[in-house]
């Protein structure tokens, strides 16, 4: 495994900038297309999953991390930990009942990148 990674949005407005926070098993950009009975790939709307998203997941229910350890190595705290779980378990759910693809990895950030 490679080491960790500094994540965080682009800053959106006025208020503090989030906190960075540290990616240690970056997926790259990666995507889960859906296919119907026939075999065609189903063409609806993408929901994207944020590296922090990501990382919570793997930490907790891939490494079997408790969310006190899982947030100390992400850096941040277990409330903001716990809400990358919930939205990230939402996201996937919400992927898999509506039969949409899912994106992930840093493609919100390469999108501003393109429009700089």
């Amino acid at each position: 495994m490679m080491g960790p990674k500094r994540w965080r949005w682009g800053r959106r407005g006025p208020g503090r900038p989030p906190k960075p926070r540290w990616i240690w098993g970056f997926p790259g950009r990666l995507s889960f297309i859906p296919f119907d009975e026939t075999g065609q790939p189903i063409n609806a709307e993408p929901i994207i999953l944020r590296p922090d998203e990501i990382e919570a997941m793997r930490l907790v229910y891939y490494e079997g991390l408790n969310q006190e350890e899982a947030a100390r190595k992400m850096g941040v705290s277990r409330g903001t930990l716990w809400r990358a779980l919930a939205s990230g378990r939402k996201k996937v759910t919400q992927a898999l009942v509506e039969r949409r693809p899912i994106v992930m990895g840093y493609w919100e950030e390469t999108q501003e990148e393109q429009n700089s």
